[in-house]
């Protein structure tokens, strides 16, 4: 049964449960091509990379921007309803000035109230009033306006952005189908090459990453968990010997840590494969890729890419195959989850 915890997964890339094993051998022979579709898709990893951020974001603006136009709605309601309340207190102060005499001329009134004092302040107090819910009426409907004015500027704000996320959407899937064909236009040249027992040598491919910092990272930045060490399966000849990583074809794959590279191969059940060695005699495999970017003998530092993924060699799927070594060589393995643990790497 395989192991499987996801971890990180990728914005833009599905991938299945994988399954490796290794000791199949490698297809049937037939012609190599050069390695141009490498840094396509490194190109295009990028590019997808930073639209689906610039998508994130202008979805989370979007968001802001739809909050803010339900706040003016519930504002703009609220100050209208004050207005309907203000208006009525208005038509009440009519009514009862109709009924206390308010459509007789004033000098009626004089001759018929009880007291020529009492009426004055009557009405003095009818005329506050009145002045009072007349200023209400008008600031609330001042307020009201401008809430108005502000709604129809979030609003426009809030089409605009729509408008703006709906041409990053299409840029985004854009660029995601141009990567799916590259990834596949390098998995056959990897596919070929492997066939035919020649491998192509390193791409060398521009590396626009944030430096790491740290002395040992994951073999891959974003990625699911998919078979585990020592894990039974009907597709390997022995228990599983790595951790694998489930990631698109063509992910950049990075050295774990400092170190000089011991092997490039690209032949039996590991299809196309990289060794490193490092300090204290121990190696790590990085096996199924669908490129290199190093070379025998090349030193390399904690991150550098040493190839691209793929699904070369006894593989069901795109994924990275990854070892921990007391040597070079298949079998002599420890649990790399538990490898990296102790160098403060958390799978």
């Amino acid at each position: 049964m395989s192991l499987r915890r996801r971890r990180r997964p990728h914005p833009f890339v599905c991938v299945p449960v994988l399954l490796c094993a290794l000791l199949w051998p490698a297809p049937p022979a037939a012609s190599s091509e050069g390695p141009s579709a490498s840094a396509d898709v490194a190109r295009l990893y990028e590019e997808a990379s930073a639209a689906t951020a610039r998508y994130v974001e202008g979805r989370q603006a979007a968001r802001v921007q739809k909050v803010k136009v339900r706040k003016l709605d519930r504002l703009l309601e609220r100050e209208r309803h004050h207005m309907a309340v203000l208006h009525g207190d208005l038509g009440r102060l009519a009514r009862d000035q109709y009924r206390t005499g308010g459509g007789l001329p004033y000098t009626a009134q004089l001759l018929l109230a009880d007291s020529p004092d009492a009426l004055m302040r009557g009405k003095q107090v009818m005329l506050q009033a009145d002045l009072a819910v007349n200023s209400a009426v008008t600031k609330t409907r001042r307020a009201a306006a401008g809430l108005a004015v502000a709604k129809r500027r979030a609003d426009r704000a809030k089409r605009s952005l729509d408008r703006h996320n709906a041409r990053l959407g299409e840029l985004k899937r854009g660029i995601e189908r141009k990567l799916e064909t590259a990834r596949w236009t390098l998995q056959g040249e990897a596919d070929r090459s492997v066939a035919a027992g020649q491998c192509r040598g390193a791409v060398r491919l521009n590396q626009q990453r944030t430096p790491v910092t740290r002395a040992w990272v994951t073999p891959v930045e974003s990625y699911e968990l998919s078979a585990g060490f020592d894990s039974a399966g009907e597709r390997w000849s022995h228990r599983h010997t790595g951790q694998d990583f489930a990631v698109g074809i063509g992910a950049p794959v990075r050295s774990v840590g400092a170190g000089r590279v011991e092997s490039v191969s690209c032949g039996g059940g590991f299809g196309i494969e990289v060794v490193v060695r490092h300090a204290g005699g121990y190696f790590t495999q990085y096996a199924h890729l669908a490129a290199v970017t190093v070379d025998q003998g090349d030193r390399v530092r904690t991150g550098q890419w040493v190839g691209q993924a793929g699904t070369t060699g006894n593989s069901t799927g795109p994924h990275l195959h990854f070892e921990t070594r007391l040597t070079p060589y298949l079998g002599s393995g420890v649990d790399p989850r538990k490898w990296l643990a102790e160098r403060g790497v958390t799978l």
